[in-house]
């Protein structure tokens, strides 16, 4: 798998988020089910070139949702806390 198709998208507009940006030094990530730790490092590393101390993962079970009548299921996903090394970090919103 490329980088891209491992992290998927930055979780940044979550007030856990932003705590653990501010406070910790830590970004959140959705990434690709499938991926491991070792994967999902190299994945930020390559993509942000930054270097990564630890990374945690937890699987977030779908939830149900209302779809018209009936109920529905939405899809489980995988998220990604990646702790970054002491000076580094990460810009989300070089361009604005």
């Amino acid at each position: 798998m490329t980088p891209e198709e491992i992290v998927k998208r930055p979780l940044i507009f979550t007030e856990k988020g932003n705590t653990l940006r501010e406070e910790e030094n830590q970004y959140l990530f959705e990434v690709a089910r499938t991926a491991n730790k070792a994967q999902i490092r190299s994945a930020i590393e390559d993509l942000f070139d930054v270097r990564v101390e630890k990374v945690r993962t937890m699987i977030i079970r779908g939830r149900m949702r209302r779809m018209g009548r009936t109920w529905a299921k939405t899809q489980n996903w995988k998220k990604a806390i990646v702790s970054l090394k002491e000076g580094e970090s990460i810009d989300f919103f070089e361009g604005a």
